[in-house]
């Protein structure tokens, strides 16, 4: 039994809330999903008043085309790799976990998480775009380590109580 805790305390200690995304295109791809929801609420809520006020007035309404205020999809990697934030980028067929620091014209000076001290430099035709991935908080992860968690303190009192 103390063998499996140590291993349950153990894995807990090693485990991470945070998940690596391509996270741009996914919620870029959300946020028109719920836009074009809400128009098309929004058009069939108007066709109904519309239809409604018809019978009323004879005047025709006049309809406003909603204007899409959405901020532009970042193309160019430095408006990818924003400072002081946490990303995983391929360079050379090797994959780096690195906060940016600053660019300095065409070259990214970044470092790597949780050592500071260790500063690295690339060109930013050597960072492979496609595979940028920026840091993410998960809370399916954070609620299975919870639930597993609050399990491994029920497991260790039932077997206190049943000694």
């Amino acid at each position: 039994m103390k063998k499996y805790l140590y291993l349950l305390f153990l894995s807990l200690s090693l485990s991470n809330c945070y998940t690596y995304k391509a996270s741009a295109e996914t919620d870029d791809v959300k946020e028109t999903q719920q836009e074009t929801r809400q128009k098309l609420k929004k058009q069939m809520t108007d066709n109904v008043t519309s239809m409604d006020q018809s019978d009323l007035s004879a005047t025709p309404s006049n309809k406003t085309i909603p204007v899409n205020t959405n901020k532009p999809k970042a193309t160019n990697i430095m408006e990818k790799l924003e400072p002081n934030k946490f990303y995983k980028i391929d360079v050379a067929e090797q994959s780096y976990k690195i906060q940016v620091d600053k660019w300095e014209s065409d070259s990214l000076v970044a470092h790597v998480i949780h050592k500071p001290k260790k500063i690295i430099k690339f060109h930013k035709n050597q960072i492979n775009q496609s595979t940028i991935a920026e840091r993410r908080f998960s809370q399916p992860v954070a609620d299975i380590i919870t639930v597993t968690a609050y399990a491994g303190i029920a497991a260790g009192v039932w077997a206190l109580i049943n000694k």
